[in-house]
């Protein structure tokens, strides 16, 4: 009877659970229709919009085409009212020589009209040496040599094809232009995503290959369960842009190191820390200034899932103490994270500790911390450390190393490689890596 109630009680879980995520899928379509609803509206608007653009600009150039064609326009009809008018002057000048003419016919004296016909002879023959006199004594009164020296030929034309515009090419590729197929949305990969070490590798791919994709842009948010993603209080989304492969790996544990902790020994860059042994001279009376005034200073903490950033809320490690904490501190939840060193490297630590940990104490040699140390310099070793107990590894040291935290279930271990190297129990206030 037992067995069957907690079965049964075991079923209705689920079928809550399952509701659950389906109430939260039906929001999120709800969510999604309305969206669709919502960009479809924008796109139309910003559609519009371009097209409006198009057609200012094909105005502006109809205008500049227009302003050219009136332009010939106004040159051709000008130039041929010149002509026009120099050719009411040469027929006007015409018809009087014509006049003259048929008057000389009713001539009858034979002299009369003999000096008559010389002197029309001597219009016709203007540039003639031989009446070249005659021509001089009668240019005053007869005007019709123009007439006969004007071209009657039209200085231009009354063409204008050279201004039509052809756009059937322009139109063909205008109509060629695919304006709505941008390139299809990538397509989620899932034989090739991994999740592993603390990080998730996403992989993707197009539907098709497309010459016009310059990057990616991939959009993420973190949840705490598993199922459908809310739609109620969600994480905001999170962005990363200019991705050129088709795959990008998140780590869902990332922190830098905390220089404001770090003894003055050490250069810290964000993730990177090195020996510098000149960094802590001609600066203990500042450094003495900067502790006294952090001892009575509360912790400025920012809460991340089940981290917490800590900045200046303790002193500078100090003495013998060569040691940087990182600047997220472990509070719940599975982590791993990984040290590199560089080869010419000829010793170092990597561990956690409790946040009581001494500004003078060092990681291993106290009951609340654990490390591994590797050490280059006179010989080589490679051991755990706790509680100022080493316990030496029979392998090889590594250049990184491995460190996996799981603060619900009180462990922590070290790795290298496929080797599982060392193990330790902790039970009480929040370890700082």
């Amino acid at each position: 009877m037992e067995e069957q109630r907690e079965t049964l009680q075991r079923i209705i879980s689920t079928l809550a659970n399952k509701n659950d995520e389906i109430h939260s899928f039906i929001d999120m379509l709800n969510q999604t229709i309305q969206n669709v609803q919502i960009n479809s509206s924008n796109v139309i608007s910003e559609l519009d919009d371009e097209f409006d653009g198009l057609y200012s600009i094909l105005d502006e150039m109809k205008g500049s085409m227009a302003s050219a064609i009136q332009q010939e326009q106004a040159h051709k009809i000008h130039a041929l009212r010149n002509q026009l008018s120099q050719c009411s002057s040469a027929l006007e000048s015409s018809e009087e020589l014509l006049e003259l003419a048929v008057q000389s016919l009713d001539i009858k004296d034979p002299v009369k009209f003999s000096e008559t016909f010389m002197k029309m002879l001597t219009v016709f023959s203007f540039f003639s040496l031989m009446c070249l006199k005659a021509a001089r004594q009668i240019k005053d009164r007869v005007t019709m040599a123009s007439a006969f020296r004007i071209s009657l030929k039209p200085e231009v034309s009354d063409s204008m094809t050279h201004l039509m515009v052809d756009f059937t090419q322009e139109r063909h590729a205008l109509q060629s232009v695919k304006f709505l197929p941008v390139p299809k949305a990538p397509v989620i990969d899932l034989a090739a995503c991994l999740v592993i070490d603390n990080c998730i590798t996403v992989s993707w791919r197009m539907p098709e290959e497309d010459s016009r994709v310059d990057h990616f842009v991939l959009e993420y948010r973190k949840t705490n369960f598993d199922g459908f993603a809310r739609v109620k209080d969600e994480q905001s989304w999170e962005l990363i842009d200019y991705i050129k492969a088709t795959e990008y790996t998140l780590s869902a544990f990332v922190f830098n190191l905390d220089n404001t902790s770090s003894h003055l020994n050490l250069k810290v860059e964000d993730s990177y820390v090195e020996w510098e042994p000149t960094g802590g001279k001609g600066q203990e009376k500042v450094k003495g200034k900067e502790n006294k005034c952090r001892s009575g200073a509360s912790p400025k903490r920012t809460s991340v899932g089940g981290k917490a950033i800590v900045k200046g809320s303790r002193d500078r490690f100090a003495g013998e103490s060569y040691t940087v904490l990182g600047n997220t501190a472990i509070e719940s939840g599975q982590h791993y994270w990984e040290v590199r060193a560089q080869k010419d490297c000829k010793s170092y630590s990597v561990g956690v500790a409790y946040k009581t940990l001494g500004k003078y104490d060092q990681l291993g040699k106290t009951n609340t911390s654990w490390c591994i140390h590797v050490n280059n310099w006179l010989q080589n070793t490679f051991a755990a450390k706790h509680n100022n107990k080493t316990k030496t590894l029979d392998i090889p040291a590594p250049d990184r190393l491995g460190v996996y935290c799981n603060f619900d279930g009180d462990l922590v271990w070290w790795s290298c490689s496929k080797y599982r190297l060392a193990g330790a129990k902790c039970s009480e206030n929040t370890p700082e890596k």
